[in-house]
């Protein structure tokens, strides 16, 4: 008997000790009737802490000690008077009647108290499947769960794939299990009902099987040990299955999901497959072409070539071959920008610096005269990827460059706006379409050249740098857009954040820069 048990006994002795004493102390000046009052009183109190058949068993021993003190010829259980004959029958049925309802509504109070315990822990079990990334992780929990609500060992097999239904181990297998349950965990999954005793199918068993259902899909089963012989079985049978399905549901959401994202991430590659295919065959073929026929006139006939003519086509061969580098570049950018989880080699970066890099290499250009630099001093430090931060500049000036009139000036400034690094590439060339000023970012979209202007003879490009640009803001955090300039042009603002959730912001000391 536990401590418990113990102390509610206590408590029922107690009472009758408190009647019996009432009893005796009145039993001169109350008749045998109120008396009696007094023991269905205790009837009723003691058999709220005692157990169903003890509390019948105490209030028959109580009718029969009552009959012997208390009704005439008293130390005798024989009854001399109908009335009292009546009585002490009354008594009894009285006392076995509230028993009976005491016992009935404890049985109600329990049903009540494991709805709401499994209530509770159908919502505590679907909370947290519902946030889990990986349901098939928590199928301990199942098992734990199992074994809260049927009191008895409890085996789970969960499938890791839809693939696996059909194979005949599971790819997970908590519990220990014999190789007969193995076996019908597995015929459980491939049928998808559930099996043994009250199920409807091999009721022989000893054992309940009950199936871990999606929709349309099995993706595991859990092993309930002797649940046949379990006192509740048919009655917590719904509750199992219930708890079963929600394991179902999520390790079905949790499979469609990553075939989604391996559905994405397949499309995605296929996409960039797609983009090097149209990039060789229609952007690669003149730049290849120039370069062979260069090279092809140097090795045949550079004998009998001037020096300068030599040098125009050995020229055109390292502008064309760094066109292609940077179709190239790009190209492959914009491929890793757009992969799920792309991760940025980022540093705290001077502005300064990352411009003058760039300024370097646009100065080794025969049109890198015209690029005027102006870098507001005292920007802080930007946190950032340099390589892909340069690589946007590059493709800005080198735009500007390439469509702006031979007779004017492109401009870079850098400045610092509330938090946010500001570059600015304007150029004087024919501008850009309203139509297109969006969809130029796009990839392979090479935009319309603005009506009113006299340059639409320019040789366009391939329609990728503009669109790995704002990849590399967006990537940052940050945003690519296409001003309007009243006096003709493009103006290509670039808003970086300076912070990336790192240190406190550093500053740059650095003079202001104009060229």
């Amino acid at each position: 008997m536990t401590s418990q048990q113990l102390k509610r006994t206590g408590f029922a002795l107690t009472i009758w000790a408190i009647a019996w004493a009432a009893m005796t102390l009145l039993e001169h000046k109350l008749d045998l009737a109120n008396l009696a009052m007094l023991l269905v009183l205790a009837s009723a109190l003691s058999s709220l802490w005692l157990a169903g058949w003890a509390s019948m068993l105490v209030s028959s021993g109580a009718v029969l000690a009552f009959n012997w003190f208390f009704v005439p010829p008293k130390f005798t259980f024989t009854v001399d008077i109908y009335q009292n004959a009546l009585l002490l029958l009354a008594l009894l049925l009285v006392n076995w009647i509230i028993a009976g309802l005491v016992i009935r509504q404890r049985r109600l109070t329990e049903a009540a108290r494991n709805l709401a315990d499994q209530e509770v822990r159908l919502r505590q079990w679907g909370d947290t499947l519902r946030d889990a990334s990986d349901p098939a992780a928590h199928a301990a929990a199942l098992r734990i769960a199992l074994q809260e609500a049927t009191g008895t060992p409890v085996a789970v097999s969960v499938l890791r794939s839809i693939d696996e239904q059909t194979e005949k181990t599971a790819a997970l297998l908590l519990g220990e299990t014999t190789d007969e349950q193995r076996s019908g965990l597995s015929l459980c999954v491939r049928e998808g009902n559930a099996m043994g005793p009250g199920s409807g199918r091999y009721e022989q068993l000893a054992d309940v099987y009950l199936p871990l259902r999606g929709r349309q899909v099995t993706l595991g089963a859990a092993l309930i040990t002797g649940l046949g012989g379990h006192a509740n079985g048919l009655q917590l049978r719904p509750h199992l299955q219930a708890l079963c399905d929600q394991m179902g549901g999520a390790l079905q959401r949790s499979l469609i999901t990553a075939q989604e994202q391996q559905a994405r991430e397949q499309a995605q590659l296929q996409a960039v497959r797609n983009a090097l295919l149209a990039a060789i065959s229609h952007d690669y073929r003149t730049p290849l072409a120039t370069i062979m026929g260069a090279a092809s006139s140097i090795l045949e006939q550079g004998d009998r070539m001037e020096a300068d003519q030599r040098r125009r086509l050995a020229a055109g061969i390292v502008e064309e071959s760094e066109r292609l580098a940077r179709l190239t570049d790009n190209t492959l950018q914009l491929a890793r920008l757009d992969a799920p989880a792309v991760t940025l080699r980022c540093d705290w970066e001077s502005t300064e610096e990352l411009v003058g890099a760039v300024l370097r290499r646009i100065r080794r250009r025969p049109d890198g005269s015209r690029l005027q630099v102006w870098v507001e001093p005292n920007i802080p430090l930007l946190w950032c990827d340099a390589l892909l931060v340069s690589q946007l500049l590059d493709n800005l000036l080198d735009n500007g460059l390439k469509y702006s009139p031979a007779d004017t000036l492109v401009e870079l400034h850098a400045k610092y706006d509330s938090e946010f690094l500001v570059l600015t590439v304007s150029d004087r060339g024919p501008g850009i379409a309203t139509s297109w000023q969006e969809k130029v970012f796009e990839v392979f979209q090479r935009g319309e050249i603005a009506p009113s202007t006299s340059n639409s003879h320019v040789d366009r490009g391939a329609g990728v740098g503009l669109a790995v640009c704002r990849a590399i803001a967006r990537a940052h955090h940050g945003e690519l857009q296409l001003r309007a300039r009243g006096e003709g042009g493009c103006l290509f603002e670039c808003r970086l954040p300076i912070a990336g959730g790192g240190p406190p912001l550093p500053t740059a000391q650095v003079p202001e820069v104009q060229t």
